[in-house]
């Protein structure tokens, strides 16, 4: 069965097409860096055309709606519009501090085509902890996690990328370790971030699972490891979300991993606004554009769109539950 029988419109939609006069950007929300964060250089705001809808309606496995980015607002009901219009039929809006959790229930509260996540970031959390207002914080991650249609604890985990210091090593590894069992003692999924961490990552998972047991779904959220960590993830039944990087032009090893995940164990997501899709690199990211990123996966699997799409649509289900 075809794939797509439509021609997608040449720009973007209607609600990120920016106006004659663009809107003013400092709302007092967090932005994403209008520059490119390794080579310095401003990057492009507009937001790229909608693609080819889906045949088979997926889910973005991860989003941060809260994050402004581009020179036009949209508002969650604007963003679920424009991915329901491409056959992304909903989202899971994820939490990364205390004033994005408390965006996130109303989010979800507000918009049915949303699922919560909500946690402290790694890099967060070792912040709070060298101000000694980690325990505060996690308070209300605790309580705002337990609302319904929160559906995951995320995203935690391990970054050592920016936190660079023994001192926040240890911050981040005791609270991924409060993360993994507040995630296990309300029976909902575990969202991972893992930069620069995988050995510790993979370590601690599997002390804890050895400790008291793992929360009945552990996502690798925008999945960066190569195909030795594919291996694990595959032989203890983790998920591994693809987002945009799998389909840039050196990314073979992610590609790789990509292959080696069984096709049950696969999920699919834009990490919005960050981490678009070839060919639109760099320019802001939205949900509306999962159908980019699906594709590269499933060209990179030799597999055809609509059966990845089902098998995505089917694993998101079980981990998140219905909508």
């Amino acid at each position: 069965m075809p794939d797509q029988t439509s021609t997608p419109d040449p720009s973007a939609p209607q609600a990120y097409r920016t106006p004659e006069a663009p809107a003013v950007t400092e709302d007092g929300g967090p932005r994403r860096d209008t520059r490119e964060e390794k080579t310095g250089k401003k990057r492009r705001l507009e937001y790229p055309p909608a693609p080819e809808p889906l045949s088979v309606p997926v889910v973005d496995n991860h989003t941060h709606l809260d994050f402004r980015d581009g020179l036009v607002r949209v508002d969650v009901h604007q963003a679920m519009d424009a991915a329901e219009a491409v056959g992304v039929v909903g989202a899971v809006q994820v939490a990364c501090d205390v004033e994005s959790a408390r965006f996130t229930v109303q989010a979800v509260e507000a918009e049915s085509r949303l699922l919560g996540a909500i946690a402290l970031h790694p890099n967060d959390a070792a912040r709070l902890t060298a101000r000694g207002e980690f325990e505060e914080a996690f308070a209300v991650i605790e309580e705002l996690a337990a609302h319904p249609r929160v559906r995951a604890v995320g995203e935690t985990g391990l970054d050592y990328f920016r936190t660079r210091e023994a001192e926040g090593h240890a911050a981040q590894q005791e609270s991924f370790r409060r993360h993994i069992r507040l995630a296990r003692r309300l029976g909902k999924a575990l969202q991972i971030h893992d930069r620069d961490a995988h050995e510790d990552v993979v370590r601690i998972l599997l002390e804890e699972e050895a400790d008291g047991g793992l929360p009945p779904h552990v996502v690798f959220h925008c999945f960066s490891g190569g195909p030795d960590l594919a291996r694990v993830c595959a032989e203890h039944g983790w998920h591994a979300s693809f987002a945009g990087p799998v389909t840039f032009k050196a990314n073979d090893e992610l590609r790789e991993a990509l292959r080696l995940m069984p096709q049950e164990r696969i999920l699919v997501e834009t990490d919005a606004p960050f981490l678009t899709p070839h060919p639109h690199r760099g320019q802001p990211n939205a949900p509306y554009l999962i159908p980019l990123t699906l594709r590269g996966m499933a060209e990179a699997r030799g597999e055809d769109v609509a059966d990845l799409a089902r098998a995505v649509a089917e694993t998101t289900r079980r981990v998140y539950g219905e909508f």
